[in-house]
């Protein structure tokens, strides 16, 4: 059974996201958890340790020095110049308090400029669309200035019976509407349940560095969609086949150099099991 630690003091940066709150919800019996929200006023602003926080208008340090949080779990969106400036304010933080850890939610977009192959830990990022330039514009602010406090967690597509895509496809299911799906392009993938394992495992063992939380190994997008949605029923939505390219593309995180226990990976088969589950579907709130 694990020990309840009553020092560690959490703070979830956008822990009204779907991340964000299956974290929330993963550290909250272990951890003193604090969490900000943005827009979703009636859902949290009840909750005392959900406290609200918009990147475009509000103070990073103010919210810092008033939790003191000792961990900090960076799942903001928003603009990019403002996020950018609150990473910094992360960072000055961190310099101050040398005890501090800073683990920050990146992507595989960070990747997305290589789709020749799979991307492990120590390759070269190329992003090419803003937000994987911002991405990894925060990654380095972070790994050059505290690099011994930071993690960065690159994630790949993250499904669950709750995600947006299970949900989306369920819809379709429903409605037999239409799914796009994308025949040659490969990825990895992770279920929600998995990350926050992971994530909560890195806590408890105060990792730093690159960690890759994917699969280890890959399926082509196509494949995934059309063998979850097999195992959820008898019905099928429309698939619609969308090709960018006449060869594979990957957009595949693979974890090779920083790996985690076995205990704590994943593969393909065990993603589409969980998120073919006929369980009930729970609301985010």
């Amino acid at each position: 059974m694990k020990k309840k630690e009553e020092r560690q003091r959490i703070l979830i940066l956008g822990g009204s996201g779907f991340i964000g709150n299956a974290l929330y919800k993963e550290l909250l019996s272990y951890f003193d958890v604090h969490c900000t929200y943005c827009q979703q006023q009636g859902t949290f602003s009840e909750n005392q340790v959900f406290h609200n926080f918009c990147v475009e208008e509000d103070s990073m340090l103010v919210l810092l020095n008033k939790i003191q949080p000792t961990i900090i779990i960076s799942a903001l969106s928003g603009d990019f110049n403002n996020l950018y400036e609150a990473h910094k304010e992360i960072v000055n933080y961190a310099l101050l308090n040398r005890s501090c850890s800073v683990l920050y939610i990146s992507s595989v977009e960070v990747f997305e400029g290589k789709s020749t192959h799979p991307s492990y830990e120590n390759d070269p990022p190329l992003p090419t669309s803003s937000l994987g330039k911002h991405t990894i514009s925060t990654e380095k602010l972070l790994l050059e200035n505290i690099p011994s406090q930071t993690a960065i967690l690159r994630l790949p597509m993250v499904l669950g019976i709750n995600s947006p895509e299970i949900l989306h496809l369920r819809q379709c299911i429903r409605h037999h509407a239409p799914f796009e799906v994308y025949p040659n392009l490969v990825i990895s993938t992770t279920t929600v349940n998995k990350v926050c394992q992971q994530i909560h495992y890195i806590i408890n063992q105060s990792l730093h560095g690159i960690f890759h939380l994917a699969s280890n190994d890959m399926v082509h997008h196509e494949d995934l969609f059309r063998e979850i949605a097999s195992k959820i029923g008898d019905k099928m939505p429309i698939f619609k086949s969308v090709f960018s390219s006449n060869e594979d593309l990957y957009k595949a995180l693979l974890p090779k150099h920083n790996k985690l226990p076995d205990s704590h990976q994943i593969t393909v088969s065990q993603v589409i099991e969980e998120c073919s589950l006929n369980e009930e579907i729970i609301s985010i709130k």
